[in-house]
């Protein structure tokens, strides 16, 4: 063969064997999905809706959100841990299926850092200690004192065992030294339906989902739980201003593809969610469910879920949480 005949058949071979690598990283042509962990009605669906509406606009295609509720949000990790890495399914991250649950289920079916690739972190924002408008006890001091009059009986809702609202409970029960009932749902909408009727009285619940029933009068905001009040909330005190010391829990949610999404593919996912985190009505609507300090590079979601897999691992074994897997 000669020489130019062996370089041509040599390039042409060359681009055969690249086709499958470009085309593993073309962006999707056709839906998008953003799998949630939790009902319609919760924080996290909330949050997700919002931003699948500014990605659809940005991208040009469909952005839907599905729901796959169950198991403290395992389910829909689990589920989107097995999809294709094209980029057409994400998942809305929580503190739930990346911190909390590696910490108390011995038997995930997902890595949380080697099965996912971060592609961007939408916001950290404070539980919120809220009760039922029927409720009497409306300070922390209250809460206590009520709990050690009725030890075991006091109920707090959850949106699943091993939830940031139950980690929030177990901490309060560990440093005020009470007992209270935990009463677990399977996500947030079916908990506060229920803590709005009177079902049951008390939640350390997510600020996303908590809102809107405290702006309608039908819940009470009591306490928050990070170290600042956040500006959705400027007259609700922490629960370290009342007396809590060092009490602090906070949820986050972010967007992660399965564990081999091309780089490329999270690049320009992350570019457009800061684009659409930077937009002032995102922004609002961020801010009115106390949603803060979002955005940033992959990088920087990825050093905080290994941060929050060390820190929760370590409050689990101290306060002794266990779910039953």
């Amino acid at each position: 063969m000669k020489r130019r005949e062996f370089l041509l058949a040599a390039g042409g071979s060359a681009a055969t064997l690249a086709t499958p690598a470009l085309h593993a990283q073309a962006w999707p042509s056709g839906p998008i999905r953003i799998v949630v962990g939790f009902p319609p009605g919760g924080g996290a669906d909330a949050l997700a809706r919002v931003v699948a509406l500014k990605l659809q606009d940005a991208w040009k295609q469909p952005v839907v959100v599905e729901n796959k509720a169950g198991a403290s949000g395992t389910l829909a990790a689990e589920y989107v841990a097995q999809q294709a890495s094209d980029g057409t399914t994400l998942l809305l991250t929580t503190i739930n299926s990346h911190a909390l649950a590696p910490a108390v289920f011995p038997k995930l079916r997902y890595h949380a850092e080697r099965d996912f690739v971060p592609v961007a972190l939408l916001g950290l924002t404070p539980n919120l200690l809220i009760a039922g408008a029927s409720q009497s006890a409306k300070t922390v001091k209250d809460i206590v004192a009520l709990c050690k009059s009725q030890p075991g009986k006091v109920t707090f809702g959850s949106a699943g065992p091993g939830t940031a609202q139950h980690f929030a409970l177990e901490l309060f029960k560990l440093r005020s030294k009470v007992d209270a009932l935990h009463v677990p749902y399977r996500g947030s909408g079916p908990l506060l339906t229920d803590l709005v009727g009177g079902q049951i009285q008390y939640s350390f619940e997510t600020m996303a989902a908590a809102t809107p029933h405290v702006q309608s009068g039908r819940a009470i905001a009591i306490a928050q739980t990070r170290a600042k009040r956040v500006k959705a909330y400027p007259n609700v005190p922490t629960m370290q201003e009342q007396g809590f010391a060092g009490f602090e829990t906070f949820n986050w949610y972010g967007l992660s593809g399965p564990g081999k999404l091309p780089s490329p593919i999270a690049a320009r996912m992350n570019r457009t969610v800061n684009e659409v985190l930077a937009l002032p009505e995102v922004r609002e609507k961020f801010d009115a469910f106390g949603v803060e300090d979002g955005g940033g590079t992959p990088e920087k979601f990825g050093e905080l879920v290994r941060t929050e897999i060390a820190k929760w691992a370590k409050v689990a074994k101290e306060a002794n949480v266990r779910v039953d897997a």
